[in-house]
């Protein structure tokens, strides 16, 4: 999709680029914020795990909305990945590029 990484680690830190809904095996996306939620998480979560951390160690996150309105459908789906201890987070309303995107989801993991 572009000149970037999916992640980079600096010292003991991952630094998770902006990640979207689009499932990985299929490039689809949901049409409805809780499934596009959902599914970016899950991307988050796979690369996170892939380079060695946990969610549990996500001490920071940024999402991305459409449309802010959406805030409270992504909340529900948000507090099922971060069950104890969430992450400070930042939530902004944004213009994507792709048009049937609604949410994109960046985060950062520290581990002693």
């Amino acid at each position: 999709m572009g000149p970037y990484s999916q992640a980079i680690r600096a010292g003991q830190f991952l630094f998770v680029a902006g990640q979207g809904p689009a499932d990985p095996k299929t490039g689809s996306m949901a049409t409805d914020i809780e499934n596009q939620t959902r599914q970016t998480l899950q991307n988050v979560k796979a690369i996170v795990e892939a380079s060695g951390y946990s969610l549990g160690d996500v001490v920071k996150t940024s999402i991305f909305l459409k449309n802010g309105g959406d805030f409270q459908k992504v909340n529900e789906v948000y507090k099922t990945f971060f069950e104890s201890n969430p992450p400070a987070r930042t939530t902004i309303e944004a213009k994507f590029v792709a048009p049937n995107m609604l949410i994109e989801i960046d985060a950062i993991a520290y581990r002693d």
